[in-house]
């Protein structure tokens, strides 16, 4: 029976697996970091009480969100409210299939495979406005027109920020261009690109909805923003997804920028994921430390600053490369 189903169906499918098991238990951990986090910046323990040092508290937040009723607002438009969530989180599984997290851990190895991510991140803010607009609440729908002017504006310096080192390797392959990357970190595209991966690093949290730039959700303002009317699993969805992304993002930034999984001792998915949470780290660090900017502020940093900026660093790129 085995020998009917084609190998890549197979590898696919386990591939899959493993991303969703992956998605779950990424966001158990970043939860208890980010508490923890936000406690030592601001003078108090954090979770304390669920386990040894509040380690379990992910845990019961994520019984406690699969328990709950779903439930829908009235006039809410009830097939579109509950497709925003899955719309969100159904690309990132598609964008973890393509990351070499090692020189022999990567489930599809594609030539295209920096597109497919910067495309299918770019279906999220669909699934933002869908949300937005079918709860039917002036909050929801303001974050989620909130949402779209930010990604739209922040698209651009994030492409503008990504082509040098497309010009550079010559591939869209991620694999290719971590192991064109030597082991120290003086050979990284960081070395030679520090104006891109500033760029691309402040782009990177607009669109993942981060502080400085989480406007289209700003509690402060919008209540909750596009995920206003969601609870239970509906916004526990949109949790991971959020996540999820920033996982991503901090993934293409290891691997564009600072040499993926390559390492001074023995090359490896260590290294990798070393990377990627030491950036984690940093994004959790910069929501506890810096104040939410103004929308106006918002699109001035990008239309400003980050694009002249972006444009700039591509022409001089470009001029290297021709002499």
């Amino acid at each position: 029976m085995m020998d009917a189903i084609p190998t890549p169906v197979i590898v696919i499918s386990v591939g899959l697996a493993a991303t969703l098991a992956f998605i779950g238990l990424n966001a158990l951990v970043l939860v208890y970091l980010e508490r923890k986090v936000a406690g030592f910046i601001q003078r108090r323990p954090g979770p304390y009480e669920v386990g040894p040092q509040g380690i379990l508290q992910p845990v019961a937040d994520a019984l406690k969100l699969v328990g709950k009723q779903l439930f829908t607002p009235r006039g809410a438009d009830g097939i579109l409210y509950w497709l925003a969530p899955m719309i969100s989180i159904a690309p990132t599984l598609v964008c973890f299939l393509v990351i070499p997290f090692g020189p022999h851990l990567q489930i599809i190895n594609s030539n295209v495979g920096l597109i497919l991510i910067l495309a299918f991140t770019g279906v999220n803010v669909l699934a933002l406005c869908i949300a937005g607009w079918s709860s039917q609440n002036k909050f929801a729908l303001l974050g989620a027109a909130r949402d779209i002017s930010q990604s739209v504006a922040y698209e651009i310096p994030l492409l503008l920020s990504v082509l040098p080192i497309i010009f550079i390797t010559g591939s869209f392959n991620l694999f290719d261009i971590a192991s064109r990357q030597g082991a120290w970190p003086w050979q990284w595209y960081v070395t030679y690109q520090p104006v891109a991966f500033v760029i691309f690093f402040i782009c990177a949290l607009a669109e993942t909805n981060r502080n400085p730039f989480d406007l289209p959700e700003a509690e402060s303002e919008l209540t909750a923003g596009f995920h206003t009317e969601y609870s239970g699993m509906g916004f526990g969805m949109f949790f991971l997804a959020e996540y999820a992304y920033m996982v991503i993002a901090s993934c293409v930034t290891a691997i564009l920028f600072l040499g993926g999984f390559q390492g001074p001792v023995a090359s490896g998915w260590w290294w990798f994921l070393a990377k990627v949470y030491i950036l984690l780290l940093i994004i959790i660090w910069i929501r506890w430390t810096y104040p939410r900017v103004r929308f106006d502020q918002l699109l001035n940093i990008c239309w400003k600053w980050l694009i002249p900026l972006a444009v700039l660093n591509l022409l001089v790129t470009l001029l290297v490369i021709a002499l």
